[in-house]
């Protein structure tokens, strides 16, 4: 029961960092100048297709995949209107 405990615990300790993650980049990425946004969301775009590309040979959860395609389609919609 105890390594359950500590298991549950580690994953809240991480989902708070998580959160915290999201919040800074999100108004990081919000206070770029437009030209900047493209050019950061640009490069995004390529390393999240490398990361899917990796993580179609490894033994990955379809929800942690799904997770993965929502956030970035969510941090593509905050790039500046085209």
């Amino acid at each position: 029961m105890k390594d359950l405990q500590e298991a549950t615990e580690r994953i809240c300790e991480l989902k708070g960092s998580q959160i915290a993650l999201d919040a800074l980049l999100t108004s990081v990425l919000l206070a770029l100048p437009d030209d900047q946004k493209r050019a950061v969301l640009a490069r995004f775009a390529v390393h999240a297709e490398v990361a899917r590309t990796v993580m179609l040979h490894e033994p990955i959860s379809e929800l942690t995949l799904g997770a993965f395609e929502h956030d970035v389609r969510r941090f593509a919609a905050l790039g500046p209107p085209d």
